[in-house]
């Protein structure tokens, strides 16, 4: 029997949040927030350091991150190296002036970025999905009144990767806001984010083909092309880059994925790419040949929103019909060069062990990385450190070395072999990394939350894990109850409070208190959220006018807004005005982007632009 340990609950947001700048571009400022370390800049190349703090978002952990509305300022990349998990520091002040980082990352002549910026899925690589930067949209005037949907960017077929947001992009001697927009279709699309108009597309199809088929599955049809969240780096190259993976089918059957950095101005394809994904690891699991498991392009798919962190480009692989001798694979890109700098097969003696995570993309303190995979072999048989003497990791939550992709800690629950047995995929949610937590001992502790189909939320210990015991799970915290139903997405975070969005479950507000989640929800929405459940997004002008935005799918699609210190005080959602503000169909997995005002949906053809009307 697991036994969850609880704290003690607070009713609403709490008061980790510290004041936004309220302008967009932050120059050579770095704001100390209570929450994470001070680390290199989530690509080696993006962010000032300050003293002690973490980054200039509201707690987040993970340093400053790759944009993502949480770093700030002008100037050289940091040359701190200190550990974003929270307890560590980097530099002693203000990195400003021109010249090149030396940390991992690539070199980089000036570094601008904005916190209106959304450069990765969920905003931050602790992927808490706060926007803490928006002085528009506040819990007064987002109303069917007053907001609704404004545009629709029209697109060539399915927008199952998060939009994403770059503030004041010169492109053609004038300034721009720029939604980016990628589609199944394998099309990119760059919008005027306040005209709504194209100013470019490019299709990433190479010559004699076409988006790969569906190979009969219905989990991502009718085809596949860009599935996952792309990344933004604004401070590599010309204009900076966005980084995507495709996958097309050529005229004889073959499929292929490749990735693709394109200039953020024109579209164009820069550092030497595209570059044709492949990989190799040793072991006798499912289509292994002679001690040997080639990469099959033909049966995995990027499901998972890429990850940049120390100068890679990191993406998780998933069986997109979850048939066949697939296993799940981790891979390494150098940001600068496009070539592969690691591999990792997690189940390289077994089978499966998709990483998917409903597109919810790999966390990562500045120091390692966090990933939950899905279904799949776990070795059972511990060597004397704790770890699977095959390597077999499925099911499990693990805890990696950047650069060299290496396991260095993991958690799997009890009953990890039998929760694989039935379809109980622990990485059908993602994980989130939570800000530094005091408990009431006064003592720091560094945390990771996710939850997968169990209805379970587990918190675990990152500098601790648990990893595996066939009696008891050795974790900091076990959330039994909470949820009524499975997680097919991710949390978010917002002032104290964990907002998870179940299966056929209501949103709910999981305040923290004194480093414990509160068992019991503090507030609830009034909506229950069929099919994949939700999940949620944070908006916030800084510890002010919080909203928690969530996408709900079926035959009409629905943007629901919350207060996010009453969930029960739903603010509007896009069925009120009857017709006005639908868009059709819903989509699975989708989280609301939130950006100058505006809020992005995405959807099976194109992406609904909500607003002030």
């Amino acid at each position: 029997m697991r036994r969850p340990k609880t704290g003690p609950r607070v009713p609403s947001v709490g008061s980790s949040v510290c004041a936004w700048l309220a302008t967009a571009l932050i120059v050579a400022v770095f704001v100390s927030c209570g929450g994470g370390g001070g680390g290199s800049g989530a690509d080696g190349s993006a962010a000032p350091s300050s003293g002690s703090g973490g980054s200039s978002g509201a707690g987040n952990p993970g340093g400053s991150a790759t944009g993502g509305g949480t770093t700030s300022g002008t100037g050289t990349s940091s040359t701190g190296t200190g550990s974003g998990g929270g307890s560590g520091s980097s530099g002693s002040g203000t990195t400003t002036g021109t010249g090149s980082a030396t940390g991992s990352g690539s070199s980089s002549t000036s570094t601008i970025a904005y916190a209106t910026d959304v450069l990765m899925h969920h905003n931050d690589l602790a992927r808490t999905g706060q926007m803490l930067a928006e002085t528009t949209l506040t819990p007064t005037n987002v109303n069917s009144a007053s907001f609704g949907k404004v545009a629709f960017l029209a697109a060539d077929g399915k927008v199952d990767g998060q939009p994403l947001f770059v503030t004041s992009l010169p492109i053609g001697g004038a300034s721009h806001d720029v939604v980016y927009v990628v589609t199944e279709h394998d099309s990119v699309y760059a919008y005027d984010a306040n005209t709504f108009a194209q100013l470019w597309k490019v299709s990433l199809v190479g010559s004699g083909e076409t988006a790969s088929d569906d190979r009969g599955c219905q989990d991502i049809t009718p085809e596949i092309g860009i599935t996952s969240t792309p990344v933004i780096d604004r401070n590599r190259g010309t204009n900076g880059v966005l980084y995507a993976v495709a996958m097309t089918k050529d005229g004889s059957g073959g499929y292929h994925h490749r990735l693709h950095a394109l200039d953020l101005v024109t579209g164009s394809e820069v550092l030497g790419g595209p570059t044709e994904i492949a990989a190799t690891y040793p072991g006798n699991g499912a289509g292994s040949v002679n001690g040997v498991i080639t990469f099959n392009p033909a049966l995995h798919a990027v499901r998972a929103a890429l990850t940049l962190v120390g100068g890679n480009i990191y993406m998780g692989w998933t069986a997109h019909c979850m048939s066949g001798a697939y296993s799940g694979w981790l891979m390494a890109y150098s940001a600068d060069t496009l070539k592969q700098t690691s591999a990792l097969n997690v189940a390289p003696n077994g089978s499966q062990g998709s990483v998917w995570m409903a597109g919810s993309g790999m966390a990562s303190d500045g120091t390692s990385l966090y990933v939950v995979d899905g279904n799949g072999t776990f070795g059972t048989t511990l060597n004397a450190q704790g770890f699977p003497v095959d390597g077999d990791y499925g099911n499990s939550l693990m805890k990696l070395s950047l650069g060299a992709l290496q396991v260095t800690d993991y958690f799997a629950m009890d009953n990890v072999v039998a929760e694989a047995t039935a379809d109980n995929d622990f990485g059908s949610g993602g994980v989130m990394l939570l800000p530094d937590q005091t408990t009431a001992g006064g003592v720091v502790k560094h945390l990771a939350v996710a939850a997968g189909k169990d209805n379970i939320i587990y918190v675990v210990d990152r500098d601790s894990m648990g990893k595996f015991n066939p009696t008891t799970n050795n974790i900091w915290q076990e959330l039994i109850g909470t949820l009524a139903g499975g997680i097919w997405g991710s949390p978010a975070y917002y002032g104290g409070v964990v907002y998870y969005g179940g299966l056929s479950d209501n949103l709910k507000a999981l305040p923290v208190t004194a480093a414990m989640l509160a068992t019991t929800a503090a507030s609830k929405s009034p909506t229950t959220f069929a099919y994949p459940g939700a999940t949620p997004a944070v908006s916030a002008n800084g510890a002010s006018n919080a909203i928690v935005w969530a996408a709900e799918n079926g035959t009409t699609g629905a943007l629901h807004a919350y207060d996010a210190s009453n969930l029960a005080r739903e603010l509007y959602n896009s069925n009120q005005a009857g017709t006005r503000d639908q868009w059709g169909a819903g989509n699975k997995f989708i989280t609301p982007m939130i950006a100058r005002g505006k809020v992005y949906v995405g959807a099976t053809n194109g992406v609904a632009v909500f607003g002030l009307l």
